[in-house]
C-alpha cells in the first residue's frame, strides 16, 4: 500500500483556457443545430460532429475512456445507424432549412440549464487541497498498489471501473455489449452495392 501524503501538492486552478470555451461554444452550437435542422441528413451530420466535440472535451479533461466511448457510440454506431435508415427509408423534401423555433419548449430547456448551472459553485476548483480526492489519498493509494494484483487487469482505469465499481458500471457495460452486439447483427445483414 502506498503510504498517504502528508501535504498534498497544491495545484492552481487556471479557469476555463481559451480552448474549453472554443470546445463548449462548437459543442453548443452543434447541440442547437441539431435541433433546428429539417433536413434529416444535415441533423445527421452535425449530430456527429456535435458527438466529436463531447469527445474532445471528455479527452481534454483527462477521460479518454469516457471520450472513446462517446466517439465510438455517439459519433460512430448511432450515426451509422442513422445514416443505414435514411438510406432505407426516403427522405422528406423540404424547403425550409429550420424548424420553426418552439419557444416554451426554448424556455423550459434554459430554465433547466439554470438550475443544473446553479450547481457548477459547488464543485471544488482544480487542484483545490480540499477535494475529496486529495483529501482521500489513501483510497487511490490503495488502488494503485493492488489493481493490478487483485483482479489480474492489465490498466488501472479498468480495474477500478470493472472491478472494485463493478456494481456502478455494470448498466454502463451492459449498453456497450448491446451496443457492440446490435450493430454486429444490423450491419452482418446489411448488404452493400456498388
Amino acid at each position: 500500500m502506498i503510504p498517504p501524503v502528508d501535504a498534498a501538492p497544491v495545484l492552481q486552478s487556471v479557469g476555463i483556457t481559451p480552448i474549453e470555451i472554443a470546445l463548449f461554444v462548437f459543442v453548443l452550437i452543434t447541440a442547437v443545430l441539431t435541433a433546428l435542422f429539417r433536413d434529416v441528413l444535415a441533423a445527421i451530420v452535425v449530430f456527429a460532429a456535435y458527438s466529436l466535440g463531447l469527445a474532445l472535451i471528455y479527452t481534454f479533461y483527462r477521460a479518454p475512456d469516457v471520450g472513446l466511448t462517446e466517439a465510438a457510440i455517439g459519433a460512430g454506431v448511432t450515426t451509422v445507424f442513422l445514416l443505414l435508415t435514411i438510406a432505407k427509408t426516403t427522405r422528406p423534401a423540404t424547403d425550409e432549412l429550420f424548424e420553426p423555433i418552439d419557444w416554451p419548449a426554448v424556455a423550459v430547456c434554459g430554465l433547466f440549464a439554470l438550475v443544473v448551472g446553479s450547481t457548477l459553485f459547488a464543485f471544488p476548483a482544480v487542484g483545490d487541497p480540499l477535494s475529496p480526492i486529495l483529501q482521500n489519498g489513501e483510497v487511490t493509494g490503495y488502488y494503485l498498489a493492488n489493481a493490478y494484483s487483485e483482479t489480474g487487469a492489465h490498466n488501472a482505469v479498468t480495474s477500478v471501473l470493472a472491478a472494485y465499481r463493478g456494481f456502478d458500471t455494470f448498466g454502463e457495460a451492459v449498453v456497450v455489449f448491446a451496443a457492440g452486439i446490435a450493430s454486429l447483427l444490423v450491419l452482418g445483414r446489411e448488404v452493400f452495392t456498388t
